[in-house]
């Protein structure tokens, strides 16, 4: 392989690096890690565990990523982290691989920026194009979906998801799910203020589309009209051929309101619960 790789560095033999990685001063790379072209590590980045990252991913100093989850049921199972292309890590992110649940995976997606201090837990997804501003704490199996910006101190409650396109703003406790296109403020228990109309169009959404959501916003939070009511609406007036960004919207709504204190994703706990409780019998 081609790339500088510091003398100061200890990288495991069995570690897999493709070519033209770039290794500073003092960082550690384990047995099980398989590391993409391209890569850069500053310095003082740790990568632990069954860790597999795809290319020209950036770690700044101070970053661990594949450590243990911090979860009491983990007893060392073969989990791991999965990492796309493109990413960037700022100084002190962390990301744990995942613990004996779901398929005990914690993804992160391509093209995602982490700023510092960021944390993401055991079996979470960031998908692709997020934005983890500084201090951002992702709980346990967390999703957040394409596109969507969690702003700066911002706690999210383990399996919560962020939709596409969400924007939370900082310093909230974000105990439930936020659908997309939302933008949520309020420090406690935040509210949907608004859509994120800028970042809609800046990802191509087309006018009509964008209107078509407005409304939707409109009779869900200000008109607060049941949600099988806004769907008949829609399939009346559109004829049922709904436009894929109103369908997202409509069913993510759906899942959330069939799931526990607004987070559909609880369903995937009640699972394991009950699956455990089988398996105890």
């Amino acid at each position: 392989m081609s790339g500088r790789i510091s003398p100061l560095s200890e990288i495991d033999p069995r570690a897999e690096l493709a070519s033209n990685v770039t290794v500073g001063p003092f960082c550690v790379i384990g047995p099980q890690v398989t590391l993409g072209d391209g890569c850069t590590l500053d310095s003082h980045v740790s990568l632990t565990g069954l860790c597999r990252i795809g290319e020209n991913n950036r770690f700044w100093p101070g970053c661990v990523i594949g450590g243990e989850p911090q979860d009491k049921s983990y007893h060392g199972g073969d989990t791991r982290v999965e990492i796309g292309n493109g990413n960037q890590f700022r100084e002190g992110v962390t990301v744990n691989r995942g613990a004996d649940k779901e398929d005990g995976c914690t993804r992160i997606g391509s093209r995602n920026l982490l700023m510092s201090n960021a944390h993401v837990a055991h079996n979470c997804h960031v998908f692709d194009d997020t934005i983890l501003v500084n201090g951002v704490l992702l709980g346990g199996h967390v999703h957040v979906q394409d596109r969507a910006i969690v702003s700066g101190n911002t706690v999210v409650h383990h399996f919560s998801t962020i939709g596409t396109l969400a924007f939370v703003s900082g310093g909230c406790r974000v105990p439930h799910d936020v659908p997309p296109y939302m933008l949520a403020a309020g420090s406690d228990n935040p509210q949907i203020r608004t859509l994120n109309i800028v970042g809609m169009r800046r990802a191509g959404i087309p006018e009509p589309t964008v209107r078509l959501i407005k409304q939707a916003f409109r009779m869900l939070y200000r008109e607060h009209k049941p949600l099988a009511t806004i769907q008949e609406h829609f399939h009346a007036e559109l004829e049922g051929v709904l436009p894929m960004e109103l369908m997202k919207l409509l069913t993510f709504i759906e899942n959330q309101r069939k799931g526990k204190m607004g987070r559909g994703r609880e369903a995937v706990r009640m699972e394991e619960n009950d699956s455990s409780e089988v398996q105890a019998a």
